[in-house]
């Protein structure tokens, strides 16, 4: 089976970055399309990808283009329906919701050639195109989020013709399957994504649990001023780890108290370490797809403290449900007030932490690998 997977861009590491190195481990040589490659960017993680075979589109000759990224989601229509496909028995597109990859081969056809099965892992739909808060504060300025919005209109529209071009959604969550839906008027098969976990319940803890732990993609709609704001008031350690976005990593550091430190990018042994001993990771992202980074906390015994929205609602079990156990608590407001009193209530419960590791081996690569697996052969051998 020849398969090509199409990314939208790779700069930066995080949860989708590591959906497509596991699709990588499935289907090895697979040829991996995307508009931008810039592995400089990726800092400890550049070596990821290296051995692969990667092709990209126009955009990667445009100059300065890993810092054009934002803007040249104009472009990026015109860049996968450029990409001809027909080689391929399946075509796998990893939608992270930043550019229009499912447009991909549409057009661009060899004569009597068979359009490859098309089959996306949707991370979530554009996000900056339905309402969802982003990485970056387009709307503070009002001329250019005039002009935006008009912009955004005719992209919705590309966005729905293609996913049109799709054959079989996958959700990474029951969040993003309702995205789909809704925006796209389609159905999705929900595969949560892969989290590397911890087999040895037997060793949760490494040392003593001084601090709360927060990280990851340090971009806006991540709340972490809201979690950089609660603990200036409690003064409580905290640790964050992580590169930030569009100016947002600044503006923590200026308003963090000397209570807070950021540790920077890290490396997979490194961040094991800092989940490692945390009492909690917090996490007050706001209407998260899925949230990776606190399933691979839970993955090494550590709680977690979350905002109640999007895709952590299905991961983390607080004491409110049935399950017999409890990996974390959540907080309905996202503001300092209500984490503050999260943590209060935190300080005071105890959690097993063999039941956070069992909680998150329900996400764990092994699952997806088999998962997706079986749904592209069955897609297959069905057409």
């Amino acid at each position: 089976m020849r398969v090509a997977i199409v990314h939208d861009y790779i700069k930066e590491y995080g949860g989708a970055e590591r959906v497509l190195e596991t699709l990588l481990e499935i289907y090895p040589e697979a040829t991996v399309f995307t508009s931008i490659y810039a592995p400089d960017y990726l800092g400890p993680h550049r070596s990821r990808f290296e051995k692969y075979n990667i092709k990209t589109t126009v955009l990667n000759s445009i100059p300065f283009c890993q810092k054009l990224i934002s803007p040249l989601r104009l472009l990026s229509p015109f860049a996968f329906l450029s990409l001809e496909l027909s080689d391929y028995d399946v075509v796998i597109v990893s939608q992270t919701g930043a550019y229009f990859p499912n447009l991909v081969g549409s057009k661009k056809q060899k004569a009597n050639s068979k359009k490859p099965v098309l089959i996306c892992y949707t991370h979530t739909p554009p996000r900056y195109l339905y309402g969802y808060k982003t990485a970056r504060d387009w709307k503070k300025h009002k001329i250019f989020a005039f002009f935006a919005e008009i912009a955004n209109y005719f992209l919705r529209k590309v966005d729905f013709a293609a996913s049109k071009n799709v054959d079989f959604f996958i959700a990474n969550s029951e969040e993003v399957a309702g995205r789909i839906k809704k925006f796209y008027q389609q159905d999705a098969t929900v595969i949560y994504p892969p989290v590397e976990i911890n087999s040895n319940k037997q060793q949760t803890t490494r040392g003593r649990k001084e601090y709360y732990l927060t990280g990851g993609r340090l971009a806006r709609a991540k709340g972490v001023d809201v979690i950089v704001s609660a603990f200036n008031q409690n003064r409580l350690p905290l640790k964050i780890f992580g590169k930030g976005f569009a100016g947002y990593e600044e503006e923590l550091r200026e308003m963090a108290g000397e209570n807070i430190e950021f540790v920077g990018e890290v490396t997979d042994v490194e961040k094991l370490e800092l989940m490692s001993n945390a009492k909690a990771f917090i996490f007050a992202s706001i209407d998260e797809d899925f949230g990776i980074t606190p399933v691979e906390a839970m993955g090494l015994g550590t709680p977690v403290i979350a905002y109640r929205s999007g895709g952590v609602k299905e991961t983390v079990v607080d004491p409110s449900t049935s399950s017999g156990f409890v990996t974390g608590l959540f907080f309905d407001e996202n503001t300092p007030e209500a984490l503050n009193a999260a943590i209060e209530k935190f300080e005071v419960i105890k959690i097993d932490p063999k039941d956070c590791i069992t909680q998150a081996e329900k996400f764990s690569s092994a699952r997806f690998k088999k998962q997706i697996s079986e749904f592209v052969s069955n897609k297959i051998n069905k057409i």
